[in-house]
């Protein structure tokens, strides 16, 4: 749960500010001015510029975060006179000078001489994020690694046009998070961008099961010695990946394919399905040392890997027509985490910006404010502030952008 005590009378930008701070926000004024400074430098000047405030870049990050509620086409159809706009908060800030600060809008205005990382104009930002998640919040034992839902809004992309369509750059990275999942909160972001077409590139991330131990080698960095079982879906399991998370003290439990996972070490009996017709709730178990390999049957034959729970542990399946299937503990453990994963990604995901710009790095900042919102929502619901308010997923994002864009007082009178 949280690490610190809110008070009753925080708002939503209290919460909102945990992990991204005034300092941020006027580092993000700095550099946008700077940047606008030397492109004007070198293009030519720009009569209406006029350098950002920090009054500014809190409301262009209102604006921004406003699509994440009303899912609008573009950020700018709030000036517009068709079915998004919205003239309640359309009036704090011209369209004119909104479209100005996102032409020159940067976190990093120049790459630096030993900058190497492909991420640069983004990283001191997921940095401090990082800093942010891992002050406010102490996760429970059960995590989750996977790739949050993050794919285009389906009533946004019924609206679009096959013109606009091919106008849209297909994405250049992989967004993967260490989640905990008793309560939902993002612990941990780990981006994996496309290097060009090489074996390196995303495609063979999805392919290849030693990149996807890459990233989960990455997402764990911070968890060694701290008792975590960590859930992983079959593309990261692997017998040679949880050997070493068992060295540093990280344990696992994760579901196995014989087509997706990595494979090497295990032994081939147990990969083959069994010829002799089986029940549900049958199972076979291999170990190894600490380390389990369940196969389960259950209309179809399901392998888990584990050192977290005993085999001969009894846990049970429940089914709304089949009633109650016996399984091992493990499956048990997996079934239940991974379906609040499934619950969380149902009601959050629909909450991510839905502005799509064609920078890779932009893409990777509006996802990660998307996190950061979500994740402050979660803090304020286990907090006391909740017990007074009571703001829903929606309400609260609205109430952040008004704050933001200072249509209202953060007190509680208000």
């Amino acid at each position: 749960g949280p690490t610190r005590k809110m008070p009753l009378t925080a708002s939503a930008m209290d919460f909102f500010q945990l992990f991204v701070p005034d300092n941020v926000l006027k580092n993000m004024v700095v550099q946008t001015n700077m940047y606008a400074k030397k492109y004007q430098e070198r293009f030519g000047s720009d009569d209406a510029w006029i350098d950002v405030t920090l009054t500014e870049m809190k409301a262009f990050l209102g604006y921004m975060i406003s699509t994440s509620i009303h899912h609008c086409e573009s950020v700018l159809s709030i000036w517009s006179s068709g079915f998004y706009s919205n003239k309640s908060i359309a009036l704090i800030m011209t369209q004119s000078r909104f479209e100005k600060i996102l032409k020159y809008f940067h976190i990093v205005a120049f790459r630096s001489s030993q900058t190497t990382h492909s991420l640069y104009k983004i990283q001191p930002f997921l940095d401090s994020l990082q800093n942010g998640f891992d002050s406010a919040f102490r996760p429970s034992q059960a995590q989750v690694l996977h790739e949050p839902l993050i794919d285009e809004d389906p009533v946004f992309i019924a609206t679009c046009t096959e013109r606009e369509l091919r106008k849209r750059k297909k994405r250049k990275f992989s967004l993967w998070v260490r989640q905990c999942s008793s309560t939902g909160f993002i612990c941990q972001i780990y981006v994996h961008l496309k290097e060009g077409s090489g074996a390196d590139g995303l495609d063979a991330l999805k392919n290849k099961p030693q990149l996807h131990s890459m990233v989960a080698k990455s997402l764990c960095q911070n968890a060694s010695g701290k008792n975590y079982i960590i859930f992983t879906g079959p593309s990261i399991t692997s017998l040679n990946l949880f050997e070493e998370f068992e060295k540093q003290g990280i344990y696992c439990c994760g579901l196995l394919s014989t087509r997706k996972s990595d494979c090497t070490g295990l032994p081939p009996s147990m990969l083959n399905n069994s010829e002799t017709p089986q029940s549900r709730g049958q199972y076979r178990i291999r170990m190894k040392g600490n380390m389990s390999l369940i196969c389960w049957y259950n209309k179809g034959h399901f392998r888990f890997l584990t050192n977290a729970y005993s085999p001969v542990q009894q846990g049970v399946i429940i089914k709304r027509k089949s009633g109650e299937i016996p399984c091992p503990l493990a499956v048990e453990a997996f079934a239940a985490h991974l379906s609040y994963i499934c619950k969380y990604d149902d009601k959050y995901s629909k909450y991510f910006i839905s502005h799509k710009p064609n920078k890779t790095w932009q893409q990777v900042f509006w996802f990660a404010i998307s996190i950061a919102i979500n994740n402050a929502y979660i803090l304020y619901k286990m907090s006391e502030a909740y017990h007074v308010t009571r703001y829903s997923r929606a309400q609260f994002g609205e109430r952040l952008v008004k704050e933001l864009l200072g249509l209202e007082d953060t007190s509680p009178s208000h």
